[in-house]
């Protein structure tokens, strides 16, 4: 197989665990959102990222340490801009509906997100004056547009099952999607300013499949700081929401939930483990895509695991087959990209 082949599955397995990860999350009982939310960012942004490179590189300070600090301080304020997006995230679904939001949102942070980095390196040539690089935009553009169908097959379930949002308002809800996704797209700026760690990982004897992990840690620590300040602020301020009661419940509750909340964090660093194995395959100077495929699959994951789940039976046959068009123009677009892949010089 194609390495490049290889490259779009393991991205699918990643946006398939991102897809997954609420599903344990959404089963704690008698926990705040910011205490589950809180617990899981532990495990997804702090354990699993400084665990796996300290497993990883031969000596972890060291590595560090021979960082340039401008370049760390850059990866880690692009993971702080990433984790205001992820704070905007749930006062987009407020006032926009689940689907609707998390529609505008991807499809603003995978154009923002897989165009802007090769722009910046002075790449437009390669999108737009090769064979190959005119497949893989136009792959981009069909994946925007499936995005898009997918987001209004689910807006319309949302509407028919539940109605519209109590707090709906579609301008508000659409001005802060848009900032959702130009924000979560500091995830793709912060592993294109991470390159000079990859590099330095690579140097030290680490497979390439598991270079850019180190960079992780600091950008999922930049990120780590806002949710966790978001979290920690609400439950010391909002009177309705209480660590301490939180902490109150049965031991068995405290277990059950703790585990749920970090499998629940487990699978979304896994999102991003496999989206390394992905980039890994994909050549460094089409390393632009690895975005696209990420978010597109993403949606196309989220629609497969909300079938599974038997969160579509009862809205009619419109939205079904709506969804499933969406999810056939995804598929399309990676395979638009794949050829564009193919004939990349």
């Amino acid at each position: 197989m194609p390495t490049f082949l290889t490259g779009i599955l393991w991205h699918m397995v990643g946006a398939a665990s991102a897809a997954s990860f609420y599903a344990p999350i959404g089963k704690v009982k008698k926990w705040s959102w910011e205490t589950t939310w809180a617990v899981a960012g532990f495990f997804s942004w702090i354990l699993l990222p400084i665990g796996v490179s300290l497993f990883l590189l031969p000596d972890f300070r060291a590595f560090y340490a021979s960082i340039d600090s401008g370049v760390l301080l850059r990866v880690a304020l692009f993971g702080a801009m990433w984790g205001v997006g992820n704070v905007s995230y749930g006062l987009t679904m407020r006032h926009l509906g689940m689907s609707l939001g998390i529609g505008v949102a991807i499809g603003v942070t995978l154009i923002i997100g897989t165009l802007i980095p090769p722009l910046i390196h002075g790449q437009a040539a390669i999108l737009f004056q090769t064979r190959g690089g005119l497949l893989t935009m136009a792959g981009v553009l069909v994946a925007l547009l499936g995005v898009g169908i997918t987001s209004y097959a689910g807006h319309q379930k949302e509407v028919l099952l539940r109605g519209a949002p109590r707090e709906f308002n579609l301008k508000f809800g659409l001005f802060l999607a848009v900032l959702c996704g130009i924000f979560s797209s500091g995830f793709s700026f912060a592993i294109d300013a991470a390159k000079p760690m990859e590099t330095a990982a690579l140097a030290l004897g680490v497979n390439k499949l598991y270079a850019a992990l180190p960079s992780y840690v600091f950008i999922m620590g930049g990120g780590a700081v806002i949710n966790m300040s978001y979290c920690f602020i609400r439950l010391a301020f909002v009177k309705r929401i209480s660590l301490r009661e939180d902490l109150a419940q049965t031991g068995g509750t405290i277990v059950k939930n703790g585990c749920l909340a970090a499998t629940g964090g487990i699978m979304w660093y896994l999102q991003f483990f496999f989206y390394a194995w992905g980039a890994a395959n994909i050549p460094q100077n089409l390393s632009y895509v690895n975005w696209m495929l990420h978010m597109s699959g993403y949606v196309l994951c989220g629609g497969i695991v909300g079938l599974a789940l038997g969160e579509w039976i009862g809205v009619g046959g419109r939205p079904v087959r709506l969804l499933w068009l969406g999810m056939f123009t995804i598929i399309v677009a990676a395979n638009l990209v794949g050829l564009g892949l193919g004939l990349a010089p």
